[in-house]
């Protein structure tokens, strides 16, 4: 920390929004590679849950908070990937998360994740489709409330 900054002054990095598409960079670290250094085939769907939870955060709705006030969490139902090309040890990546359709108690979301490269052309890795669903504390699929849903609405 710097002089003056306390501990509240940081936060980790939570990406940002881009118009529709919520963007969040990731530096691929040992603990993420298997023995030859390349990215181990779960840890896409580590990153691309980090990128749904901080596009989450950005548009105001906070996962623990939204479990606490209204006992509603989120689950993965379904989910289509495609594996491209492998990322390595040191890798700059950076995952997109866009909202593609809303429905009663869930919504579909297109993750990509991509190398970051010189310029604009980043290098495609890996896609994800996923179907999340609201869920209420019985366990039982959801409705989302009307100001939830209103939040994921300004994403269309």
């Amino acid at each position: 920390m710097t002089p003056g900054q306390t501990s509240s002054d940081i936060s980790p990095a939570s990406g940002t929004l881009n118009g529709r598409t919520h963007v969040l960079p990731i530096r691929v670290y040992y603990e993420d590679t298997d023995a030859g250094g390349i990215v181990y085939h779960a840890n896409y769907l580590r990153f691309a849950e980090r990128g749904r939870t901080e596009m989450l955060r950005a548009i105001g709705i906070e996962l623990g908070r939204l479990r606490e006030s209204e006992g509603l969490i989120f689950v993965v139902r379904k989910g289509d990937m495609e594996y491209l090309k492998a990322a390595a040890l040191d890798d700059c990546l950076i995952v997109e998360t866009t909202l593609a359709e809303i429905r009663g108690a869930s919504v579909l979301l297109r993750q990509q994740i991509s190398r970051l490269g010189d310029g604009d052309a980043n290098e495609e890795l890996f896609n994800f489709n996923v179907h999340v669903a609201c869920m209420g504390p019985d366990g039982k699929a959801a409705r989302m409330p009307s100001a939830l849903r209103g939040e994921f609405e300004k994403l269309l």
